[in-house]
This record gives C-alpha cells, structure tokens and sequence, in this order.
C-alpha cells in the first residue's frame, strides 16, 4: 500500500536533513503506527508520503502509484488529517464536506450518505449548519476525519488524530480504523501516545533523526524481552539512536 524507497528531505538549503534515506512499506489491511521524538521526521515523512512535500531524493508509491510520475492519481487514494487542523472556517461544516467531497469526485448523494454517517458517528451532525471558524478544537478535528473518510480511501494517513478529541470520540476512531482494516484498507497514524499504538498497530515503526531506526509488530521489536512495554522499548532504541549519531 506504501512504499517509501530511499526517501530524504532537507530544509535551510540542504543544511538541515529531516529525513536521510528512509525506506519502508505498509502493507494493505495493518495499522500501522509511525511513533518518534519531536523533531524526529515523523511530519516530514507524512508529508512526502501524501505529495505535500516532494522528496529531495527517492520515490513514493501509493497503492501502486508512483507519486513522482502521477500525483493526482497517488493523492486520489488517500484520506489525509494532518496535525494542524486547518479548515476552511468561513464555510459551514456541510458546504466544507460537500467541497471535499467534490474535489474527490463523489456522487453527491454518495457523498452526503457517508457524511451523515460520519456526522453522526462523532456527533457532530447539531454543528453541521454551524460555521467552522465557530467550532471548537475536537469539532474541527471531527470534521477533518469526516471529510477523509468520505472518498472511502484505500488509505487513511493521520497526523496525531487522537489529539483533541474526547474519550468517547476517540475510541470510534479507533474502533473506525480497525474496521476499516479488516476490509483491506490501510491505516497509517503518527502518535505521542504509545498505549493507544501499543494497544491498536499491527506493525509500528520508530523514526529518530530523520532514520528509521526499528520497524516490526510489537514482538519482534521486543527481541526476547516479551515483558517489555513500548515506552520501555521506545527509550532504549531512541537513546541508543542517540549514542550511535554520537
């Protein structure tokens, strides 16, 4: 579902690598959880992997789609919710859908089914009429998903999703995403929160420095140490990055 080959970007001219030589593939039908320190080139690479950003060097496939060569193509199998929350705030929630699901080519009846259900599920359907500038952090985060979800993507890429949300709100999304899974779709999430990627991915992946530094379900990440948590792991690999960019 995602092949990322050799992928780098750099900033301030080339001074500063954000991401140097990254490679790795997300299957069809896992969760997979994408987790690093601040600064580590967790948005960078999300970026790159949705066509925001081209990469300096290497190649992005998207569902068979190389992005380089077809864009449109690449970006149309995708349901992106990045971290900043941004959206469009002088629409109201409905006519914010309806756009979105234009751009992506849904009927419209089609298009307004899912929203309803979506709405819905994160009941926000009472604000739909209302204008986003006038929803609250948890609002917007909940419309973003829906506008993702309503082209039905092979994949869905989520830039921290569990932020802003409330507990009740987040457990449907997690519950969303691993039904979305069992039909062969991908989830691919970037997360502060190790429980919630310990307890929800298939397979997880450390980025640290702009490298990926370990990528595996949780058992083979703990090599032998059956008892140890995620965060346990995640500080030892990350200090040991740290030793070894030393």
């Amino acid at each position: 579902m995602i092949l990322l080959e050799q992928i780098s970007k750099s900033y301030a001219g080339g001074k500063v690598k954000a991401v140097s030589g990254l490679d790795m593939r997300v299957k069809p039908g896992e969760i997979f959880g994408f987790i690093g320190p601040n600064g580590a080139g967790k948005t960078t690479t999300i970026k790159m992997i949705t066509g925001v950003l081209r990469p300096d060097e290497g190649r992005v496939v998207i569902d068979g789609i190389d992005m380089g060569q077809d864009p449109i193509g690449a970006k149309g199998r995708i349901g992106y919710v990045p971290d900043s929350h941004d959206a469009y705030d002088r629409l109201t929630g409905t006519e914010y859908l309806d756009f979105i699901g234009s751009v992506y080519g849904v009927p419209l009846e089609e298009r307004r089914a899912r929203a309803e259900t979506y709405l819905n599920l994160f009941e926000l359907a009472g604000a739909a009429g209302d204008l986003v500038r006038s929803y609250s952090h948890g609002m917007k985060q909940k419309l973003l998903l829906t506008g993702a979800l309503l082209h039905d993507p092979p994949l869905l890429l989520l830039d921290e999703p569990m932020v802003g949300l409330d507990p009740k709100a987040a457990l449907l999304l997690k519950q969303e995403m691993r039904a979305r899974c069992d039909r062969g779709r991908t989830v691919f999430f970037s997360t502060h929160v190790l429980e919630v990627a310990e307890k929800l991915c298939d397979r997880i992946g450390i980025i640290y420095g702009g490298k990926l530094i370990a990528v595996g379900t949780l058992a083979e990440l703990r090599s032998g140490d059956a008892g140890a948590s995620l965060e346990a792991m995640f500080f030892e690999l990350t200090e040991r990055g740290g030793r070894d960019a030393g």
